[in-house]
């Protein structure tokens, strides 16, 4: 079976968000992936010093064959240098995995299956 890590920015570190509403969101298109038989888990982190362990954590729990960056961390021009960062971090401690970018919480499916 195929497996995806989602890396997505922590809702509840975005000021003015409904986090609870957003989580709610992401945690329906992650059950979206068993409908299509992928296993897939989430990472949720937001800019600090807990960012890097947290993923690189997630990260070698297993041999992912995608892992999809959330548009929420490469779409806001303030982050460049944390989208960068996470892009090297899974480049660093996920070489065998592809890297894809999905354009918002409810397209993660497709854009895993783009590489799988």
């Amino acid at each position: 079976m195929s497996s995806v890590l989602v890396v997505g920015y922590d809702p509840q570190a975005i000021p003015g968000v409904d986090a609870e509403g957003l989580r709610v969101a992401l945690d329906k298109e992650l059950a979206r992936f068993a409908e299509h038989d992928i296993e897939a888990a989430m990472t949720l982190i937001a800019f600090g010093t807990s960012a890097e362990p947290t993923l690189v954590a997630s990260l070698a729990e297993r041999a992912w064959d995608v892992v999809v960056v959330g548009a929420g961390i490469r779409k806001t021009e303030q982050l460049l240098p944390f989208f960068e960062q996470i892009v090297n971090l899974i480049h660093r401690h996920a070489p065998q995995a592809s890297i894809a970018f999905n354009t918002s919480g409810g397209d993660s499916v497709e854009t895993a299956q783009r590489w799988l």
